[in-house]
């Protein structure tokens, strides 16, 4: 069977920024005083001695309180991705932000709810987390939690050569994540292209304070969580040596 390949050009309508910031929360400000941390780093950075998230990368050390992130970027702000199905009108799907599965047994049927996450400051820092509980608001407070610890720092960059060279509306160069068999490659924009991806591809990069950029994906992309996954991967590249 054909590997299934889908290409997006910019002949493709583009994601409006307007349109992809819908639903958008920001997370409630941050109350160091009554935070009790448990860990090393979280005492240090209560203490004032790790002042800004760019220290941690250098330290190298795994964050394994999300109440570090809230307290050195305090404009984080969520969204939830489109990762699941719920029945429709006429046995028709419709999107949802939950993925719900069932486990039967002898007392019955056992649903569990999933969701996923994206969280950044539009200015170079985003994360994205998977939780799944039994019901739903536990699932999206654990998959927001996991996004926190996930945070990554990108480069921002010009996607042209007429452009200002010092502008910050696209990606420096053309990445490229794998995640199953979907593969995301995403390829500077210049100004004014918006988001020319599909769109919950789109809220990650929006989070991430990209504006413009063009993209290619290939492999089963109706599959979100690997369509999603492997975006996030083509991120992480942006902050390797190149």
């Amino acid at each position: 069977m054909k590997e299934e390949i889908e290409i997006q050009s910019i002949e493709k309508e583009p994601v409006e920024l307007a349109q992809v910031e819908i639903g958008i929360r920001r997370i409630k400000p941050f109350d160091i005083d009554s935070w009790q941390p448990k860990t090393e780093l979280g005492r240090q950075v209560k203490a004032g001695k790790i002042t800004s998230f760019d220290e941690l990368f250098k330290i190298g050390t795994k964050i394994l309180e999300a109440e570090i992130v809230d307290a050195l970027i305090p404009d984080l702000t969520t969204d939830l991705i489109f990762v699941g199905q719920s029945k429709g009108k006429f046995g028709g799907g419709k999107r949802s932000i939950w993925r719900q599965t069932q486990k039967k047994t002898k007392e019955g049927n056992k649903p569990k709810f999933a969701a996923m996450a994206v969280v950044g400051n539009k200015k170079g820092y985003v994360g994205i987390g998977y939780g799944k509980a039994k019901e739903t608001v536990p699932a999206r407070e654990k998959a927001v939690r996991r996004a926190k610890l996930n945070i990554i720092k990108i480069k921002l960059g010009c996607g042209s050569w007429e452009g200002d060279p010092t502008g910050k509306n696209s990606i420096p160069y053309v990445v490229e994540g794998k995640c199953g068999s979907v593969i995301v490659k995403l390829i500077p924009a210049p100004k004014g292209s918006s988001l020319v991806i599909e769109k919950e591809c789109a809220k990650i990069l929006a989070q991430a304070g990209i504006k413009d950029v063009y993209s290619r994906t290939r492999g089963h992309t109706a599959t979100k969580l690997n369509l999603v996954k492997s975006c996030f991967n083509a991120l992480k590249k942006l902050s390797e040596f190149k």
